[in-house]
């Protein structure tokens, strides 16, 4: 007997001073802990969205004219230089006809102005005659000029303006055309943006400049962008307000589907391990801390989350350590016991 009894009292001098002293008056948990640190974390919304240039990057060729549709040298999707020959036009019946007109017209007032300056020199006409018939030569070449610049006159290259990336493409040989028809959309692959959307309550935090993660759909690298634009008015299409953000050129292809993961802001207090916050019946969130060795439940609020770490705010011990695992098991005033060596911060 009295071996036993020297048995135990080795066993309760093994024990660290703070557990032993509660040993056998109670329940306990076998848990490990992890200290409170402050901190931040930054806070991140995520928005989708497709590729596509800028409102200064992007460009819709117009026919200037009524026209027909002759070679269309373009494709969908093919990167063109500048001054590049992209539809080339010739002039419709109803053009040519108009052209025709146009010229007789202009000859028809260069006699009228070359007869009535003769006639103001005799004498036989006024001055406001002499100002009509200016007027009416005027008027004439106008006409022609811009006839001429709408292809009436002959065949008409329509040229890529700048270097781009054909995304639209609308005619082909044969169509006709009238002043203002779309024919191509082109996109500068140097100034792309991705234009996506979020729902209004999350939009009032991003704020132009913003910095953004940004990855192409079906790859895992995130590349570095800007918030360009934040709308303040929802899209009728969808409800969602608008937002764009500038790529890295030579990045993505237009017309791609991305994400976007956009740091609104730096979010202050204490940072755990999401394994650290709990969800009572009610619903509510906190943590448990180990204080002298025992357990202390402390209501928290949880203000942001990333990957696998939060940031919360609520009545902590910043001396206490947080129970990490273990601590579903745990009720307030139970004694703790470590499983390991290490004592983080178990004692203040």
């Amino acid at each position: 007997m009295s071996r036993v009894i020297c048995l135990a009292i080795a066993a309760m001098l093994a024990l660290p001073p703070a557990l032993a002293a509660g040993a056998g008056s109670g329940p306990s948990a076998l848990v490990t802990l992890t200290r409170l640190k402050e901190g931040s974390l930054p806070s991140v919304l995520t928005a989708y969205g497709v590729v596509r240039a800028s409102n200064t990057g992007g460009k819709s060729l117009m026919a200037p004219g009524s026209a027909v549709v002759g070679a269309v040298e373009a494709h969908l999707g093919q990167p063109v230089r500048a001054g590049e020959p992209l539809v080339t036009l010739t002039p419709s019946s109803q053009s040519g006809a108009a052209y025709q007109q146009a010229k007789s017209g202009l000859a028809v007032a260069d006699n009228l102005l070359k007869n009535t300056r003769q006639l103001f020199k005799l004498h036989l006409a006024t001055s406001q005659q002499l100002a009509q018939a200016e007027k009416s030569q005027i008027d004439a070449r106008a006409a022609l000029i811009a006839l001429q610049a709408s292809g009436a006159g002959g065949g008409h290259v329509v040229r890529a303006p700048f270097a781009a990336v054909v995304t639209g493409l609308s005619v082909h040989p044969g169509d006709i055309v009238s002043a203002g028809t779309p024919m191509l959309t082109l996109a500068a692959p140097n100034r792309l943006v991705l234009a996506a959307g979020v729902v209004p309550a999350l939009a009032l935090r991003i704020h132009i400049g913003d910095p953004a993660a940004v990855r192409a759909t079906g790859t895992n690298q995130w590349l570095k962008g800007t918030v360009v634009v934040c709308g303040a008015a929802t899209d009728p299409s969808n409800g969602l307000v608008p937002v764009q953000v500038a790529l890295p050129p030579g990045r993505f292809l237009p017309g791609e589907f991305a994400v976007a993961r956009i740091t609104t802001a730096q979010v202050r207090g204490y940072v755990v391990p999401h394994k650290a916050i709990l969800i009572n019946e009610s619903g509510a969130t906190y943590v448990v801390q180990a204080v002298n060795g025992i357990a202390h439940k402390v209501p928290v609020r949880v203000l942001d989350e990333i990957n696998a770490k939060n940031v919360i705010s609520g009545a902590l011990d910043p001396n206490a350590p947080v129970v990490l695992t273990g601590n579903y098991q745990l009720e307030n005033g139970m004694k703790i016991r470590l499983a390991g060596p290490a004592r983080i911060g178990a004692t203040r």
